[in-house]
């Protein structure tokens, strides 16, 4: 039962379960043991033969349908996502949930180690850990991350698609950045813009140390400027012609 913490591990065992919890993802996928534990502590809410013990969708949702209105019910404090994945058996969901119910039940915190990777309910904290060239493709991304029970359980197309494609995308946003961070490996040459020479850019001021600086410095005296024009050009006197002079003057030929 590994990915379990010790104390939720001990816990565990001592409620005399049905069988023994060896894999949660795969033991606590039909409701059955998730109903069991709760029946130590809601003997009333919680009766054993609703629920079937089966591996079917079918069983599935019955068992998780009677559930889901018991958390709700009892506003325990266990998201929706974990619950689904503890349905479909995603990556780590239902270990998650084991140690949401051992907080709520026995009122207990648990020391959690700070993990490496986000908890998102995928294989990609797995396949970061394997050599670039054992890493799933695309197709195979799709097939560990969307199960066939969350097919069955939404007949919408849309829905389904929608899921696929988020799968895809967020693989080749990890292809794309071992690319970069790997570029001798995939024989990636840098682009024109990458090899040419950039200066630097201008450090930003901070007006702190400008204030600093002034208070340091003393005032420098600045003079003023002059308004007056530094070319000066000569004036001319110009002699005017009387035009009165010439309206008297004699007509020649007569």
């Amino acid at each position: 039962m590994s990915g379990l913490p010790r104390e939720v591990l001990k816990w565990i065992q001592s409620l005399d379960l049905t069988w023994q919890v060896k894999t949660p993802k795969w033991d606590m996928t039909n409701g059955y043991l998730i109903a069991e534990i709760f029946s130590w502590y809601f003997p009333q809410d919680i009766q054993m033969h609703s629920y079937n013990n089966g591996k079917s969708l079918d069983s599935k949702q019955k068992n998780w349908d009677l559930l889901k209105n018991f958390i709700k019910r009892h506003r325990l404090n266990i998201p929706a996502d974990i619950v689904d994945g503890t349905i479909h058996c995603k990556e780590g969901a239902a270990a998650l949930f084991l140690e949401k119910m051992y907080e709520i039940l026995t009122n207990r915190a648990i020391r959690r180690v700070p993990l490496e990777f986000e908890t998102d309910f995928t294989d990609s904290g797995y396949q970061s850990k394997l050599p670039m060239h054992a890493r799933s493709t695309a197709s195979q991304s799709v097939k560990n991350n969307l199960r066939i029970t969350e097919i069955q359980a939404d007949s919408s197309l849309i829905l389904n698609a929608q899921k696929a494609q988020k799968i895809i995308n967020d693989h080749i946003e990890h292809r794309r950045l071992e690319r970069q961070e790997n570029p001798d490996r995939f024989n990636i040459r840098p682009s024109v813009g990458e090899a040419s020479f950039r200066r630097p850019l201008p450090q930003e001021r901070d007006p702190g140390a400008e204030e600093n600086r002034d208070e340091q410095e003393p005032e420098r005296t600045q003079s003023p400027i002059s308004r007056e024009p530094s070319v000066h050009f000569k004036e001319v006197q110009v002699k005017q012609l009387d035009k009165n002079a010439l309206y008297n003057m004699p007509i020649q030929g007569y």
